[in-house]
């Protein structure tokens, strides 16, 4: 592919072996060199100096910080070897004690900060907001309920009583736009039934299940059609929170549509002639995800005949 997704893309090295040593990571935290990225409430700090970007700062602000917040979760070392960090600051009350840190930055939501940045650095993004909202939401170990501590720079999370090692945790989603000769399929969830939104059938996949067989069941159970050739296209990192989308096409060998009405409310046939107007944004009465999604990416690629 020529087109790299954002989310993805990131650029860091990840550091595997200074992980292992818990002495060089509290160390690095406080070198003069560190650069640490903090959130507010999973939001990112972003400079808004003509192009958009990610707002590094120095460690100056971290003595300021309630203890509860803990370590910076280290997210690995840019092209100059600089330690980089992330840090949640949600138990600050004013956001803006972290921000003044830097001019003209502000705390801003995920998604729309995604498609101001480059797209290395909305990679860094969702590696940093995906850690901090995983130790965020499992503080306890799950074997014996005991309160775990961040291990590896936030790699692992170990439990102090019965030493069970917890790991970050990807949710695998199965996304795949449906098609048979120049018709494709797309879908309205009942999230979305009070809107004009269509998109790629998608599902979360199953243990114990490959990507096609994920596919082939998820397209059944949300629109009642058969799977054939199954052919992946990408993926993407979806940090919200973390899963990671894998999009297929996927050629039916059926026709009558059934939906599931507990899932969806509206399926059906879309012409190549409707969809390339929709991706323009000419066809009354349906929009598509726009290009920050994967979506419109398996979309395109099937309606143009290309690669992306």
């Amino acid at each position: 592919m020529s087109y790299t997704h954002i989310f993805a893309g990131n650029p860091l090295d990840r550091g595997d072996i200074e992980r292992r040593d818990e002495q060089l990571l509290k160390e690095m935290i406080w070198q003069d060199s560190a650069k640490f990225l903090p959130f507010h409430k999973l939001n990112p700090l972003i400079l808004k100096k003509g192009q958009a970007e990610l707002a590094w700062i120095s460690n100056k602000f971290l003595k300021q910080l309630p203890k509860e917040i803990g370590d910076p979760k280290f997210l690995g070392f840019d092209s100059e070897r600089n330690p980089c960090f992330a840090v949640d600051v949600s138990l600050v009350k004013k956001p803006s004690d972290i921000s003044n840190y830097t001019d003209q930055a502000d705390f801003e939501d995920g998604r729309s900060a995604a498609i101001s940045i480059t797209n290395e650095q909305s990679g860094i993004l969702a590696q940093a907001r995906s850690n901090l909202n995983w130790h965020a939401q499992h503080r306890f170990c799950s074997v014996c309920g005991t309160e775990s501590q961040s291990q590896r720079g936030g790699l692992m999370r170990e439990c102090r009583k019965c030493k069970t090692q917890h790991f970050p945790r990807t949710d695998p989603v199965a996304i795949m736009l449906v098609y048979k000769g120049d018709r494709c399929v797309m879908g309205q969830t009942l999230a979305r039934s009070n809107s004009t939104f269509y998109s790629c059938l998608a599902g979360f996949m199953d243990q114990g299940e490959s990507i096609e067989e994920g596919v082939r069941r998820e397209v059944r159970e949300e629109s009642g059609l058969e799977i054939g050739k199954v052919t992946y296209h990408s993926s993407q990192p979806w940090p919200f929170p973390s899963s990671l989308m894998i999009g297929c096409h996927a050629e039916a060998i059926s026709d009558e549509i059934v939906s599931d009405p507990g899932e969806m409310s509206d399926v059906r046939w879309f012409t190549k002639e409707d969809v390339k107007l929709a991706l323009e944004d000419k066809l009354d009465g349906v929009n598509i995800p726009g290009p920050i999604a994967i979506a419109h990416h398996l979309i395109k690629a099937w309606a143009y005949q290309t690669k992306t």
